[in-house]
Parts: C-alpha cells; structure tokens; sequence
C-alpha cells in the first residue's frame, strides 16, 4: 500500500491560479438561466464549473465530498483491522516474556519483584496502550526488555490514536486484506483527513480544507479544483468583476462588458463577416467615404474626387500618348475617380423580450436574454450614435436597465403575456430619442393574454380552449400595433413557438405593420436577430 507523508509547502509543487476571465464565462452562462450573482457563484462553488477553452473542469464541493466517501467506502471494503495491533501486541509480549524470565533466574518465582511484574502484565486493563502504561515507572532487569519497552512508550501516542480509531470505524472495516498496523495507521491518518476536509467542505470554510490533503487523497485535479474554489470569489473581486454595493453583490461595469462580448461573439459565431459599422440604407442621409474604393466619374456624380488616383490616370494617359514632356499635367474628365461613399443613417431600437413563466422552457430565456447582452454590445461597439433599449413584458412591462440584463430572469409563476404595454414603453422610448429609422425587435413564445382597457384598467385573459386566443388581449395589442405603425416604426417578430395561435397573431400584426415574422428556435434565435439587424435590416424613412 502507499505510504503518503506530509510535508511543509516548499514552493516546487506548482501553484494552481484561476483564470478569471473563464470564471467569468462559467458565471456569465448561470445567470443566463435566471441566477442572481450570490446564486450563480454558490451554484459554482458547489457543483463546478467548465474552464472555457482548457481541458480542465474544476469539480464542485458537492463532487469533492463524493469522491471523498468514495474513497472511504474503497478502503473500508480493501481492509479489515481485525489485526491492527497484533504487531505492537507480539512486541509487547517479547518484552513480557524476557522480563519475566531475567526475574525468575534472578530473584525466583515467588519472589516480591516477580509478584509486582506479573500485576502490571495481568492487569485488567482493557487496551494495550493501558497496559503499556502500566509500566511507566517500572524499572527493568533485562536490558533488552528495557530497549523494547522504550520503542513501545514512543510508539504510545500513535496506538493510542489508532484504538481511538477502532473503537469508532472497526465496524465499518470488512474487507479481505488484513491491516498489520503500519497500515492501520496510514489508513487511520487518511480518515482523519477525510473527515476534516468534508468538515470544511460541508460548512462552505474552504480555508479549512488543506490543498495537500486533498491531493494525498484524490489527486492533483482534487487538489487544483479545491485551490480554485478557495480562490474563485477574491479572484473576481481582483480583477474587478465583483463588488459589493448596500450589501449586495453585483457585477461591475467591465464584468457586464465582457459577459456582452461573449454574447455577441456567441451569437455572431455562425454569421459571415461583413464590413463593420454599416446600416445599408436607400435614403441620403450622412455619408462616409470608402478609402479603398473608388470608381470612374459619372455624369452627376458628386464631385467626391479622389485626388491621387486623378492624377495617376492623367499621368499614365500622358504616358501612353507621349504627351508628358510639358509643365504640369492636362487632366481630362476621363481621368477623375470618384470615392464611393457609405451613406448610414442612425436609428433606435427597442428589444421587446417576453418575462413571462413560458419562457424558462426548453432554453428559450437565456437564449433571449444572450441576444439582448449581444445587441447592446454591438450598438455600443459599432454604432455608437444609435440608440438600443430593453423592455421586459409578463402581465406588465417595464424597461430594463444594461446593468440589469445579467441577472434579469423570468417573472416565475406569472402565466401572463402584456405585449400591448411593452409596445406602449417602447414607443415611448422611441418619441423620446427619435430617428429616421426605428424600429422595434419582439422575441416571444406566446400570443397576447394581458392588456389595458381604454380606460387604463389592467385585465389578463386567458385563451378561450384549448389552441384558442385571448380575443380582447388580441385587439387591444393590435391597436397598439396599428398607433406603432403610424409613426413609422417597424415591428420584426421572433417567435420562439410554432402554435398555430401564435402564428396567426404574428401573420395579423405583420399586416398591419409590413414588418417581418420569423419562427427560430433557441439555439438560432441569435444567427436570426443578428442577421435581421445588421445584414438584411432595411432603414426606415421617418
């Protein structure tokens, strides 16, 4: 069996630090699913998380403990201890036996001196450590026996934590392999460990948990994942994606950047590249040149004109018809280039995502919420002077702040869907910060089923049968509908369920509006939404 001895820490074993960056990530995809930043860090702590990127997954305290009861479940089916301290026994009774003779030569049988020595060895006590002791203070006529007795009194301490341990575990220990004492100790000394660490590990006091003791036990992974765990929380504080704000926990500003870049570049991954920072539009609006693009003037052109190519192309003209041998050069209109221009125009966006239960099935809300972190990041990145807003909508509907998006979650055990009042907040946001192009992004899996009379009394309604619709939720959302498309604001749907209700509500609205309707699901809903937004998004004219 291996032997495992412990030892101080002298630097050459390695450290083991935690990426924070891939911590992030890991925390990021928990909150994707409704988790707060405690809930989402805890979940971490106990379960384990992947490392985005490396092979190396970093196991959970609640895997720890596993593998630790597995562990003793290993040995205790390995060992029996029916023969823990035979060896100290046998070395006991050496001792016994030379001393009883030397006395029985030198002093006789009935001798005081042999009287005292056989008390001592027959006494009642019940452990051998007890019977050892038993001759601390008596003096020894045979040397020999004296040297024996010497080891057994150092070896004391340890038999007496080892019969500590069998009157606890003896029980427990039921295998083939008989334990002589050496091994009962180690095994002994491997139990000791294996309780304190699942201690620390079941009272969440990682500091308790020692590194190397985990590594004896289970390995280096065990003993890596321990070092990360302890770490996981003054990493992320270190490198600034946590704090704590009025007692709470909550990710910073960098934190929710990052988290937005790794959304984006999710949901941008099965996209083809394409020049960035454009909204094709048809109408003039402002314009910037193309440095690398040019063309041959046109009659009408705007006189854009590429001054260097103009006169490479008169140069090389003169060239050809050996014209060049004069002051200056004669440019004729056939030598003017012309820069191609992109013409851009600004425009405002609002992201209606659905809150209600339905939306935590099958990955529908971390796909909807990614999509929102993605959209803000490639507003803010790319087009910097557009506006971009988020309004969450259950049986209300409410604007969300950026710094929200991470932890928003669905509205648990609210059934209802007030699409009316999310189209109320964003074209409210929309007046507010106008462009030539606005327009607006719904993402739901459900019809209409909660709304506000004329009157502004708040109503929920549920669908009439089973594959029915919400008849007065219905109209007073296309109302809205119609009031949207008034202002010139397109309305594109991402429908995350194909119910022949759903659909046919989308089909009206679509009519009303001229917008666009897709049906996705969760795991396209990003490729759909990016493509719209940015490569087949057609602009607006106010």
């Amino acid at each position: 069996m291996k032997v495992h001895r412990y030892s101080r820490w002298d630097g050459t074993q390695g450290e083991f630090s935690l990426d924070a960056d891939a911590a992030l990530d890991a925390l990021s995809d928990l909150m994707m699913h409704g988790l707060n930043v405690r809930e989402a860090m805890e979940y971490m702590q106990n379960y384990g998380f992947d490392m985005a990127g490396q092979d190396f997954r970093v196991m959970g305290m609640q895997e720890l403990m596993n593998e630790l009861r597995k562990k003793a479940r290993e040995l205790a089916e390995q060992f029996n201890m029916d023969q823990a301290t035979d060896q100290v026994q046998q070395r006991f009774d050496e001792m016994a036996n030379l001393e009883e003779g030397t006395l029985r030569d030198e002093h006789g049988f009935e001798s005081r001196a042999m009287n005292d020595f056989l008390d001592r060895r027959h006494s009642e006590a019940q452990k051998l450590s007890e019977k050892i002791e038993k001759f601390e203070d008596y003096e020894f006529q045979n040397e020999e026996a004296d040297e024996i007795y010497q080891e057994l009194k150092e070896e004391l301490e340890r038999l007496k934590a080892l019969e500590d341990f069998l009157d606890r575990a003896q029980q427990h220990f039921q295998g083939p392999q008989n334990a002589d004492y050496e091994q009962a100790q180690e095994i002994r000394e491997q139990f000791e460990g294996l309780q304190q660490t699942m201690q620390a590990l079941q009272s969440g006091n990682l500091e308790q948990a020692d590194p190397r003791t985990m590594r004896d036990l289970l390995g280096e992974d065990a003993q890596r994942s321990l070092i990360m765990l302890r770490d996981l929380e003054d990493t992320m504080r270190d490198r600034g994606y946590l704090r704590t704000r009025d007692g709470e926990d909550e990710l910073t500003p960098k934190a929710i950047r990052r988290i937005g870049a790794q959304a984006l570049a999710s949901v941008y991954s099965s996209l083809r590249k394409a020049r960035q920072g454009n909204h094709d539009t048809n109408a003039r609006g402002v314009s910037l040149p193309r440095p690398d693009e040019s063309r041959p003037y046109q009659f009408g052109d705007a006189l854009n004109v590429d001054v260097v190519k103009s006169v490479m192309n008169g140069l090389r003209r003169q060239a050809k018809e050996r014209s060049g041998a004069g002051p200056g050069i004669a440019l004729s209109v056939d030598d003017l280039e012309v820069r191609e221009m992109d013409f851009r125009t600004q425009t405002t966006t609002v992201l209606l995502l659905d809150l209600s239960w339905s939306m935590s099935f099958e990955g529908r809300f971390p796909a909807a919420k990614r999509v929102a972190l993605a959209m803000d990041q490639l507003i803010r990145t790319q087009f910097p002077r557009d506006h971009f807003f988020v309004v969450g909508f259950s049986t209300r509907a409410r604007e969300l702040r950026v710094q929200e998006l991470p932890e928003i979650t669905w509205d648990p055990g609210d059934p209802f869907t007030n699409l009316q009042e999310g189209l109320q907040v964003a074209e409210r946001l929309i007046v507010e910060h106008p462009s030539p192009s606005p327009q607006i992004l719904v993402i739901t899996d459900g019809q209409p089923t909660a709304y506000f009379t004329d009157d502004g009394e708040l109503h929920v309604e549920w669908p009439s049968g089973y594959g029915g619709i919400s008849p007065r939720a219905v109209a007073q959302t296309l109302k809205q509908v119609q009031r949207v498309t008034q202002r010139g604001i397109t309305i594109n749907t991402f429908m995350l369920h194909d119910s022949p209700e759903l659909v046919g509500f989308v089909e009206r609205m679509t009519q009303i509006n001229r917008g666009r309707a897709f049906f996705t699901t969760p795991g396209r809903l990003g490729s759909f939404v990016m493509v719209d937004f940015v490569s087949r998004r057609r602009a607006q004219r106010g």
